[in-house]
């Protein structure tokens, strides 16, 4: 049960109760106390006050519950506060892994004051993470495509993008986790390509049994341009066996569920570092340079993971309309209210898709439409506010809005309507037509010294440059 909100009195929303909750307990440890907030799966809220050290009077607990209950309304639990003291293994939860900082509170001292968000799904983009291990040592550097909205070209993008890294030399894995829409394996691979299983089959066996021995990826048997870079592909769906039905729904039904000793964030990770090891044992033996991960659209689990934790690159696709601009404010709002703003701003870039260039909508006016509803929207949210006194201070990561280099400066693809509904099994070589180059050209030239960065023993990138 939760506390009704007061007659006569307006209810308190969600929106509202988070703000309110954050203002009691900061002002709760403005008085001493460290404090943790704890929000439920409905967006409840109990307040946990440690009072190990100090004790609260009656008084002042009596006064702080009236506060929560007051002001929250029918957003606060059973147990609006709780006294560390009166609880078991209290450290569970004051010293979890899970609770972040107060973004707005400096750090040190008392008084901290920490949250504890549970969620149904999506909790992964609070939990911003380098991967483990350095790119080109110890695992190859991984790049995620993602979109908020579908239909913008990622997917024909990726494809794109991994031929072109294969024509330097690079081993180029792409890894297919539009797990309800798959896509870039069938783009790049034919039906009888496609490898037994896919990335569905290891995460659902992985729950249950050792997955060893899953043919999990294929080689494209592209040509590149170089005869040295290999492309493979780890689709989300495999091809089956002639003995028995593919199961396909039923085991994405079973795929997202947590599983005693490993969410699914660490399964995910697990199943992308199976393919990139099946890679490592295929004829060439050599491992990849580099992973393409095609992320499913969205606020989505697969999104979370894959741009939170799996890769040292993301790609933000999107077209410049409001559909594009309110999904990603409401993300990187979310990053900057958990505190992951510094942790995951530099590892952004904007890519702008289907971008119009003819006689009535200029490229460059689109572009520059484009990138200036970025920079307000990174600006608002992911960057610093730079002092108006301070123009030189390293610390500070505002970039300017013509900075080239920096994460709002969007990398243009042409919008090519030939490529609209396109079936590539059907259309041989699509992507050595011209008209499909000279879409790609830019996004080409830019994102390859993006995604090549920092690798070592890199072929050469002549053509390559910095976007329009």
């Amino acid at each position: 049960m939760t506390a009704p909100d007061a007659p006569g009195r307006a209810p308190v929303r969600f929106d509202e109760a988070r703000p309110r909750a954050l203002a009691l307990a900061r002002s709760t440890a403005d008085e001493g106390f460290d404090v943790l907030l704890v929000r439920d799966v409905l967006g409840r809220f109990t307040l946990i006050v440690d009072d190990r050290r100090r004790p609260v009077d009656d008084e002042t607990h009596e006064r702080w519950h009236a506060e929560l209950t007051g002001r929250l309304g029918a957003y606060v639990t059973s147990q609006p506060l709780t006294l560390a003291s009166t609880m078991f293994a209290a450290d569970t939860l004051l010293a979890s892994p899970r609770a972040v900082p107060d973004a707005l509170r400096p750090p040190g001292g008392e008084g901290r004051v920490r949250l504890l968000d549970n969620t149904v799904v999506g909790e992964d983009w609070a939990k911003v993470s380098a991967p483990d291990g350095e790119p080109s040592g110890s695992r190859p550097y991984r790049t995620a495509m993602y979109g908020f909205k579908g239909g913008v070209g990622r997917t024909t993008a990726t494809a794109m993008l991994a031929r072109h890294l294969a024509d330097h030399g690079l081993v180029v894995l792409v890894v297919d986790l539009d797990l309800e829409s798959p896509g870039v394996g069938p783009l790049l691979l034919a039906d009888d390509q496609l490898p037994v299983y896919g990335l569905v089959d290891h995460l659902v066996e992985s729950a249950v049994s050792d997955p060893g021995g899953l043919d999990l990826v294929a080689n494209s048997n592209y040509k590149a341009r170089d005869n040295l870079g290999e492309l493979w592909v780890a689709p989300a769906r495999g091809r089956g066996t002639d003995d028995v039905p593919y199961s396909y729904v039923d085991k994405l039904n079973r795929v997202y569920a947590d599983i005693p000793g490993a969410s699914f964030a660490d399964r995910l990770r697990r199943s992308v570092e199976a393919c990139e090891e099946a890679v490592a044992r295929g004829d060439s033996e050599r491992h990849p340079d580099v992973v393409l991960l095609d992320s499913r659209a969205g606020i989505h689990d697969v999104a979370a993971v894959t741009i939170s934790r799996l890769c040292d690159l993301a790609l933000l696709f999107g077209a410049d309309n409001s559909q594009t601009w309110t999904g990603y404010r409401d993300l990187f709002t979310a990053w900057q209210s958990s505190g992951q703003a510094e942790r995951i701003r530099e590892r952004l870039k904007m890519v702008a898709s289907m971008v119009p260039d003819s006689a009535h909508h200029s490229m460059d006016v689109y572009l520059q439409s484009f990138r200036g509803h970025a920079f307000e929207h990174f600006s608002a949210t992911l960057y610093d506010e730079r002092p108006a006194d301070d123009t030189v201070s390293s610390d500070v990561f505002a970039p300017s809005e013509k900075n080239k280099t920096a994460p709002h400066y969007a990398i243009p693809i042409l919008f090519e309507p030939g490529l609209v509904s396109m079936d590539a099994l059907k259309s041989p070589s699509w992507q050595d037509r011209a008209f499909v180059q000279a879409a790609y050209r830019d996004f080409l030239r830019a994102a390859t010294p993006l995604v090549t960065d920092g690798l070592v023993g890199t072929a050469d990138s002549e053509d390559e440059g910095a976007a329009p």
